[in-house]
């Protein structure tokens, strides 16, 4: 029964996975997608490799809560400050501060799942990539390599198998992004694991250089500051 229920999951990613295709990454695909890997044998597994990360088990065992931004406030700090451009970055997009779709947070899956989501934008400010198609595969390579969250890992897969089959004009920069993202993960220490909320008023280069960001993607093409 097991097996046949993950091969109906199986079935369910990748339906789920042309939906993201042919929504050009709408944030509601990909939380479908997420979400499908709840109580999967991959995500038990990412579950492990998180707790094994310096602070991963602490800020699971206490529920770190979701995180809730204030952006008015962190526009406020100084503009060197990991705050402020997590706030402008945000500001920039047009996003909602509470865009997070809601999902409950009893089980570690549950956790780690939110945690992860309401994080990512974080993610693609200290790592210096952009936010459009390319710089995407970037960032969520950092989260595949260094736990293994089975949806960044099937949709970084997934983006180079299908620009190297479709769209061959954007393979260079696709493979370049998530090569980029994979040093960048190797190196540094575990982003998903980070307490962000207790150093927004620290200075950018100061988060990058205690982290081990030391190649952050900025000025390349796929950067933020392109």
């Amino acid at each position: 029964m097991a097996r046949f229920q993950e091969l109906l999951r199986s079935l369910n990613n990748l339906r789920l996975l042309a939906a993201v295709g042919r929504s050009g990454g709408d944030l509601a695909s990909v939380g479908d997608l997420v979400d499908n890997f709840l109580d999967s044998p991959v995500m038990g597994a990412c579950v492990q490799r998180f707790r094994a990360q310096p602070g991963g088990a602490a800020l699971m065992d206490g529920r770190y809560p979701p995180l809730q931004p204030d952006i008015e406030a962190m526009l406020r700090l100084p503009e060197n400050s990991l705050g402020y451009r997590y706030g402008h970055l945000i500001r920039s997009l047009g996003y909602d501060p509470e865009f997070f779709r809601p999902r409950p947070t009893a089980t570690e899956e549950q956790w780690l799942t939110q945690r992860i989501a309401t994080t990512h934008d974080i993610h693609h400010v200290v790592t210096g990539f952009c936010t459009d198609p390319v710089g995407e595969v970037g960032v969520l390579a950092v989260t595949a390599v260094q736990i293994g969250f089975p949806a960044y890992v099937l949709l970084t897969g997934a983006a180079q198998l299908g620009s190297f089959r479709f769209q061959p004009e954007r393979h260079e920069a696709i493979s370049r992004a998530y090569a980029h993202g994979s040093a960048i993960a190797l190196e540094a220490c575990c982003l998903a694991a980070v307490p962000w909320e207790e150093g927004w008023e620290r200075p950018l280069a100061d988060w990058r250089r205690d982290l081990g960001i030391r190649h952050p993607a900025d000025g390349e093409p796929y950067g933020l500051t392109a």
